[in-house]
């Protein structure tokens, strides 16, 4: 990863929620956090996603793995508590979980369904307050480093993004509560706010390579994030330079959000 990393975690040890394959986000943090330092447990839920993320935790030196749905309180009771039993603290926690329906994805977001509505708030965004309640246990002694990830279709009408992006304003709104909540015990909460990224779960959203190539042709960088820019990102937030850092939403996308248009030559 280069000079962000170095050994500035060194010691610090803390908990992966959602790596999907070696293309997820969460894996480029991961991958960043373990390049500094930093000593790593994954979560993930059912046995195919548990297959990928096998090879991928072992080369990262990580053996603690758990299977764990978010939407079940005992399941998410087991890990936590299979966590307290390895390690008494940890110094992060790193939420990268979002869901919904594939086919609610497309189309006019008038058309969202009351299930998919309550599925989405509830995998999205409240999981991050069930995950944070539990790991605060574990941070409260000595502080700690909280991360979700978000996107810009919280703030501003992304087609396709429909009812995610309502999901993501309120994860996003949380975010700003937990800071609030935990800053006392010295707990940061904040999230991250990559552009598109060809991830499995961006793949699912409709138009998905339409959205990449646009924002790649018009954020002032001229590009879109790559998994290091974000893993760096992680790494600054976990590490001590950001520990006066809390209730942001920071956005590693080229500037993509600043625009008001598109540029001249793309219009």
């Amino acid at each position: 990863m280069g000079e962000v990393g170095g050994g500035v975690l060194d010691g610090k040890r803390g908990l992966i929620m959602g790596v999907a394959n070696d293309r997820s986000i969460a894996w480029g943090i991961a991958k960043a956090l373990h390049e500094a330092g930093a000593e790593l447990a994954f979560t993930y839920q059912g046995e195919a996603f548990g297959k990928r993320l096998e090879p991928l935790a072992q080369s990262v030196g990580s053996d603690f793995m758990v299977d764990v749905d978010v939407t079940d309180d005992a399941s998410l009771d087991a890990a936590f508590e299979g966590l307290a039993a390895r390690w008494p603290s940890i110094d992060f926690l790193v939420h990268a979980i979002a869901y919904s329906d594939k086919s609610e994805l497309t189309g006019r977001f008038l058309n969202t369904s009351r299930a998919n509505f309550k599925n989405s708030m509830d995998i999205s965004a409240y999981s991050f307050i069930e995950v944070a309640r539990r790991a605060y246990p574990l941070m409260k002694e000595a502080g700690g480093t909280m991360i979700t990830l978000t996107y810009q279709g919280s703030m501003k009408v992304v087609p396709s993004y429909n009812v995610m992006g309502v999901a993501k304003a309120a994860l996003e709104a949380s975010t700003r509560y937990l800071a609030n909540d935990l800053g006392p015990d010295g707990i940061r909460v904040n999230a991250i706010s990559p552009g598109p990224m060809k991830t499995l779960a961006g793949a699912a959203i409709g138009g998905a390579r339409k959205t990449y190539k646009h924002t790649e042709m018009n954020a002032p960088m001229r590009s879109n994030a790559t998994l290091e820019a974000v893993g760096g990102t992680a790494v600054y937030l976990v590490s001590d330079a950001g520990r006066f850092t809390t209730g942001e939403i920071i956005h590693v996308d080229g500037g993509f959000h600043i625009l008001g248009m598109p540029q001249f030559d793309n219009l």
